[in-house]
């Protein structure tokens, strides 16, 4: 027993003594390094990091071993300590000789999937980095929708301790998203929620769009579009709970979105709470909002509107350093909401770096800075910042840090981007009661990564075809004003029913830009050849339109915008108006357009629409209009009635008028079938006048009141949204020529 302690203690006593002896530093007097054979020693010198002189300890040597190892040239490392030398011992990973990749032909997809890979030609085999490439290999392919490929690594061993590998990627068959469903407490049905998404159903004939494939990227994507959408329509608390896909035959499967809507929230109390020396008269604009905003729907948008608001305020020089946060405090589903503008210290920006731009031009990207260099720092304008980039939708991710700057009061901010593809390429088709269309469209929204806009398009029709070619610069020289120029070329053929044929070539250019808030004005000119020819069944004043026009006009386009979304507007409304002026012109035709839209909610889950239509073309050195240039109603104008075939008649043909005008209701009913997921009705009425034959004033022009009243319904079939529309004409002239039934079948590829 006593032999027993003796022999602890004496362990003691050694473990105590190296302790004290590592405890205090020693200093490194030489190096001895073995079993490097490609690597000098200098080299490993340098990966250790330490030099001759200086003073290590225990906890040193674990550092050094961890520096050496982390040079990820060495398979092995040992080190050790003894008389002032540093004992080096490594095994050296084999180097990589040749990097082949089989089994994938197009270069596409090679560049996609075999990208960025930690293992190179001519670098260190590590058998970690091997299993992060093939890890990242996987990733790319599922991004592409090659859920079920398989990938062959293989190994060859070579002399002088180097190897050879090979890639043996099987692509297998793509993952397609046969069905997409929507489950949970979603309110909305799925024909809705299926607009709002990018991910789509495969069908045989979409064979452009790449979003019918099974993609994880893609579908996050999905999850913050829905997310998005039921915040704008007063969903405050809902969840994305999950969405997963369910394998229902070989290579389809079932891509599921489970929602939770919860209840519907409104904007209660909403107050501004100001530092005391601040003027409130310079926020009247936002004290203004509140009230309106009182007793509506949440949604993100509007609280985008108060920031809006808010980031007018900073520019002014005096409330350059300020910052908002917001308090909220919900009350069952009515929140209040308090917003806290507080000075904040005087930052001053001191750089701005921008990363990961390979293909954008870095111009393009400080053209949407909100904050410049050497500006005062400012929270509010460095988000607004961020917003603007992601805007542009020419980047995968966006993101930022801010760093301290080189003095106390300044600061740094990066900015991270990641770049994803720009081009688009569509296609679609569609047959109805008026005949049949197809277009296609070649797109590219980065172009040289200037941010320029590039567009190809060809559509045609039963009795024309168009093509044409645009480059828009969103922002020319950094002046916030997009400039564009769009070449043209269209034939018409309408001789079978209106008496005539034109060809039009020409070009159109302009620019565009914000003279007041919501208000855009667009100043352009178009400039057309137009050769006219008429067939035996027109009129003798027809007839003498007959030849070839050059015509020079000025266009003014002034659009006022007040809807609460682009897309599914659902509050708000738009007026535009439009005026062609000639400059040069056989027949001096002014024309005016001009379309207003009004849009609310009468009840929940309603979609309600109030249009005016206006619209005159005529001559102001009292010429006749040429043909070409008449009125015709749309027909989503006067439903009811067949398209072109109301309004003034020369003989046979029907001619169009000088003048048009139109009325519209529309609104939704979701109570019929409400339990249908692809189907919406919809009840209408139109009201609308086509009048006006300057050419000959022996023609009666037919100036009577059109109307309808009629039931719409759009359904989301598997080819495509399919429209009907069952319309009686309320009232006509004796000429008009009705159609009770009419639908639209559209589909993309």
């Amino acid at each position: 027993m006593i032999l027993k302690y003796l022999k602890l203690l004496y362990i003691f006593f050694i473990t105590l003594n190296f302790t004290i002896t590592f405890s205090s530093a020693e200093v490194i007097k030489s190096f001895k390094i073995t079993g490097n054979e490609r690597i000098s020693n200098d080299t490993i010198i340098m990966f250790s990091n330490v030099s001759v002189g200086t003073d290590i300890n225990s906890n040193d040597l674990n550092i050094i071993l961890k520096n050496i190892y982390d040079s990820n040239f060495f398979d092995n490392v040992s080190i050790n300590f003894s008389e002032n030398v540093l004992l080096i011992n490594v095994d050296e990973l084999p180097i990589i000789q040749n990097i082949t990749y089989e089994g994938i032909k197009a270069n596409k997809i090679k560049e996609k999937i075999f990208q960025d890979l930690k293992l190179k030609q001519r670098s260190s085999f590590n058998q970690n980095f091997l299993k992060e490439d093939k890890d990242k290999i996987e990733n790319s392919l599922k991004e592409l929708g090659y859920y079920f490929s398989e990938i062959e690594i293989t190994i060859t061993d070579l002399d002088d301790n180097k190897v050879d590998l090979k890639y043996n990627v099987i692509l297998g068959e793509k993952a397609k998203i046969r069905k997409i469903k929507f489950i949970g407490d979603k309110v909305f049905k799925d024909k809705k929620l299926k607009s709002i998404i990018a991910s789509e159903e495969f069908r045989f004939w979409k064979f452009i769009s790449g979003k019918k494939y099974l993609n994880e990227n893609l579908i996050e994507f999905d999850e913050r579009l829905l997310k998005n959408f039921y915040l704008n329509q007063g969903y405050y608390d809902v969840q994305i709970s999950s969405s997963f896909a369910r394998l229902i035959q070989e290579y389809d499967f079932e891509l599921i979105y489970n929602v939770q809507a919860n209840k519907k929230f409104f904007f209660n109390n909403i107050s501004l709470r100001l530092p005391d020396d601040f003027n409130k008269e310079n926020f009247r604009n936002i004290l203004d909002l509140f009230d309106e905003l009182r007793g509506e729907s949440y949604s993100i948008l509007k609280i985008e509107k108060i920031l809006e608001e808010i980031d007018k305020i900073t520019l002014e020089e005096e409330f350059e350093n300020i910052s908002a946060e917001v308090d909220e405090n919900i009350i069952e589903n009515k929140i209040n909401l308090n917003f806290n503008i507080k000075k904040s210290d005087r930052l001053v920006v001191e750089k701005i770096n921008i990363f990961g731009n390979n293909i954008t031009r870095e111009s393009v990207i400080r053209n949407q800075l909100e904050i410049d260099e050497g500006d005062p720092y400012n929270e509010i304008l460095e988000k607004r910042t961020i917003n603007n980039l992601k805007n542009l939708r020419f980047f995968k991710s966006v993101s930022s840090e801010i760093l301290p700057g080189k003095t106390q009061n300044s600061k740094i901010i990066n900015i991270f981007v990641e770049e994803k593809p720009t081009g688009e390429i569509m296609a679609g088709a569609g047959i109805g009661t008026n005949g049949a269309s197809m277009m296609f469209t070649v797109k590219e929204n980065n172009y040289l990564g200037k941010g320029i806009q590039l567009s190809n398009t060809l559509f045609l029709n039963e009795e024309s075809i168009k093509g044409s070619f645009s480059v828009t610069n969103p922002n020319y020289n950094n002046t916030d004003k997009s400039v564009f120029i769009d070449i043209q070329a269209t034939e018409t053929d309408r001789l079978t029913n209106f008496g005539y044929k034109t060809n039009k070539t020409g070009f159109s250019i302009g620019t565009a830009f914000e003279m007041f808030d919501d208000v855009r004005l667009s100043v352009g000119t178009s400039n057309f050849y137009e050769k006219m020819t008429t067939n035996s069944t027109a009129s003798a004043r027809q007839k003498k339109q007959e030849g070839n026009y050059w015509d020079s006009f000025l266009n003014l386009n002034f659009d006022y915008d007040k809807r609460n979304q682009k897309y599914q507007t659902s509050d708000g409304f738009r007026s535009r108006y439009f005026i062609d002026l000639p400059l040069i012109s056989d027949t001096n035709t002014l024309g005016n357009t001009y379309n207003f839209n009004y849009y609310t909610e009468l009840y929940e889950n309603n979609r309600s629409n109030f249009s005016i239509y206006l619209k005159s073309v005529d001559s102001i050195s009292n010429d006749d209009v040429k043909l070409s240039e008449r009125v015709f109603l749309p027909s989503s104008r006067l439903r009811g009635f067949e398209s072109g075939r109301v309004g003034p008649k020369d003989g046979n043909d029907f001619i169009g008028g000088n003048y048009a005008s139109s009325i519209n209701f529309s609104s939704t009913i979701p109570q019929l079938l409400e339990n249908s997921e692809n189907i919406d009705f919809l009840f209408f009425v139109d009201a609308a006048n086509i009048w006006g034959v300057d050419y000959d004033s022996s023609i009666d022009d037919k100036s009577t009141i059109r109307s309808s009243i009629g039931l719409g319904i759009d359904w989301l079939t598997p080819v495509g949204p399919l429209s009907f529309t069952l319309a009686e004409p309320l009232s006509k002239a004796n000429t008009d020529i009705t159609e009770t039934f009419r639908f639209n079948l559209g589909t993309t590829f």
